[in-house]
């Protein structure tokens, strides 16, 4: 492995992310709190590391593949643990644990908080807790490479071991290139979103806080009760449109920038991705009808958002769906362990992956009929080669391993089960909001400090599509050798 090309790189992510702060701290001197030291401390330390580790000097400027994932994972723990430091520092969250907690969470667009009340919060801490959504949904590591001195061909590892989905693709030769059009795209639809919110009556702080969230698919607001605050069935519908649109795949909007339309609508995935959606609001419409709201239009106006914000895995709330039905919170349920499309800043399994098995297991099906035959696993009128779907299969087994194992720690905590369940999925998937104790008007707060620490790793494995994460514990991933 090419270390010293690996600190270079995450010296020069923790310069970025010391940048990435100057917004918090403008918003802390326009309102005049007390925060701004808590910044500047930050900034100090995150520079002083910066700019050592990028000091060094590379004998060889190649970046490997295993110097990809490397420079991923340790990056992404890294910016967490910096990042938490203006919130220990301001005092907003004292303890190391929940600090990590709630930035890890920012990060990788999860959601999940220990804050039990926010509105009381500096101006500033919150503009960098919604911030942390935005930077971690296109990916901390992706703007990085936007900004790189002289990123080349070999850059591509880091982005490849960043973009979620099981093939992420350059949009043109260049990665920096490929980065600053993903980012163009990403800005600008952020851009819409804010602009939208205000003119839907929002306030302009407010705006920003849940344009970054529902841009980066997070969740955090800067009111206890969430979207659900401002009773505002205009907010709703932008915010509702805006986390699926922020679901999609986001090379189809650089195939509709460059006039090719039809790509969307004949795309496999996204068809899955809004099909999903459409029926899940129907059910989830007719079951809450009666029983929770009288109308069926009101019941439409909740499931629309609700069912909007759990697939995106934004995780925003305009009720406490923990009062639901049991079919509607199965569906809920069901939507966060599917997630959304691969290439977007949504978490989850992924839509594309739910296809993929879901043809695989069709495949053999077949084969027990009919076992001479040979069948092709086709996406997008193309066939899929076996590494693919032996990939797509070993991704679902670890996810749900994972899982599993996760549960059965988190259990030592003595929730009840839904509570310990939904945590889990709510985590890996980068959710946020799960039901019982953790429901939308919860929080992880009373979960012990090594299940904040399970809970916070899961949020990153999710993020990071699993094996990012999981071949740092991998000892033969250390050897010199370059791969």
């Amino acid at each position: 492995m090419n270390f010293r090309m690996i600190f270079k790189t995450l010296g020069f992510l923790l310069i970025v992310e010391a940048a990435c702060m100057l917004p918090s701290v403008f918003v802390s001197l326009i309102y005049r709190q007390d925060d701004f030291s808590a910044f500047i401390i930050t900034i100090v330390i995150l520079l002083a590391f910066g700019v050592a580790l990028y000091s060094i000097k590379p004998r060889n400027l190649n970046i490997y593949s295993r110097d990809g994932f490397a420079i991923v994972s340790i990056g992404w723990i890294m910016v967490s643990l910096f990042g938490a430091l203006p919130f220990i520092f301001s005092g907003a969250i004292p303890s190391f644990t929940d600090a990590f907690f709630e930035c890890v969470s920012g990060f990788s667009t999860t959601g999940a908080s220990i804050l039990n009340e926010v509105e009381s919060l500096p101006k500033g801490i919150l503009f960098w807790r919604s911030s942390t959504h935005w930077l971690g949904g296109m990916g901390v590591l992706v703007l990085t490479l936007a900004v790189l001195p002289k990123a080349g061909a070999s850059t591509y590892q880091i982005m490849r071991a960043e973009s979620p989905g099981p093939n992420p693709d350059k949009l043109v030769p260049k990665i920096a290139q490929s980065a600053r059009i993903l980012y163009a795209i990403y800005m600008a639809l952020t851009g819409i979103t804010i602009v939208m919110l205000i003119v839907s009556g929002m306030p302009l702080f407010d705006s920003f806080i849940h344009g970054m969230g529902a841009a980066g698919t997070g969740g955090f607001s800067n009111m206890n009760r969430s979207i659900g605050e401002y009773n505002n069935l205009f907010s709703e519908i932008v915010i509702t449109v805006a986390q699926l649109v922020f679901g999609v795949n986001f090379t189809l909007y650089y195939y509709l920038l460059k006039g090719n339309v039809k790509s969307i609508f004949k795309d496999e995935e996204f068809r899955f991705y809004i099909g999903t959606y459409v029926v899940a609001v129907l059910i989830i419409t007719i079951n809450i009808t009666g029983p929770i709201f009288g109308s069926a239009w009101e019941s439409l106006r909740y499931a629309t958002f609700q069912a909007s914000t759990i697939m995106s895995t934004t995780g925003y709330s305009t009720t406490d769906f923990n009062l639901w039905p049991t079919l509607s919170k199965a569906i809920l349920v069901l939507l966060m362990f599917i997630g959304s499309c691969a290439g977007s800043t949504a978490g989850g399994l992924k839509c594309i992956r739910i296809i993929v098995l879901s043809k695989t297991i069709k495949r053999e099906i077949r084969k027990v009929i009919h076992p001479r035959s040979v069948y092709a696993v086709k996406s997008g009128g193309k066939s899929l080669d076996e590494s693919v779907l032996t990939g797509v299969s070993a991704f679902f087994f670890t996810y749900v391993a994972i899982f599993t194992i996760a549960c059965i720690i988190i259990a030592f905590n003595g929730k009840d089960l839904i509570t310990t369940f939904t945590s889990v999925v709510a985590s890996i998937s980068n959710i946020g909001p799960g039901l019982g104790a953790v429901g939308p008007y919860g929080s992880y707060a009373d979960f012990s400090t090594l299940s904040k620490y399970v809970l916070s790793f899961l949020m990153l494995f999710g993020r990071l599509e699993i094996f990012p994460m999981l071949i740092l514990f991998t000892p033969s991933f250390w050897s010199r050798a370059n791969i």
